[in-house]
C-alpha cells in the first residue's frame, strides 16, 4: 500500500470526514531536504470534518499529526495540513495547484 493510501486511510479511520484529499506534493520538493527518489514524502492533507468542530487549529492539527505519528516518523518528512469547512467549498486555492 503507497504511503498516500495509508494516510487517507488512517484519517478516514479516525475522523469520518465529510472530504479529504491527500496529495503527494514531493516532485514540488525535488532537491530540498528530505525528499528520496520516487517521492511519497512530502503531502497536503486536506479535510473537513465534524470530528474538529469546536477545536482550535493548533489541536486539530495535533490530532491529524498523532494519527500519522508512525508515517512522520518514518517516511513523510513533510506534511501541510488544510482543515476546511464542512459543506466546502473545496476547491484548491491557485497557490497549491
Amino acid at each position: 500500500m503507497s504511503v498516500k493510501d495509508t494516510i487517507a486511510g488512517k484519517l478516514s479511520d479516525q475522523f469520518a470526514p465529510a472530504f479529504l484529499d491527500v496529495i503527494d506534493e514531493s516532485n514540488r520538493h525535488r532537491g530540498h531536504a528530505g525528499w528520496r527518489e520516487g517521492g511519497e514524502t512530502h503531502f497536503r492533507v486536506r479535510i473537513a470534518t465534524r470530528h474538529f468542530d469546536g477545536m482550535s487549529r493548533v489541536a486539530q492539527h495535533r490530532a491529524v499529526m498523532e494519527t500519522l505519528e508512525a508515517e512522520l516518523k518514518d517516511r513523510v518528512h513533510a506534511l501541510a495540513i488544510d482543515v476546511l469547512p464542512v459543506g466546502g467549498p473545496y476547491e484548491l486555492p491557485d497557490r497549491v495547484k
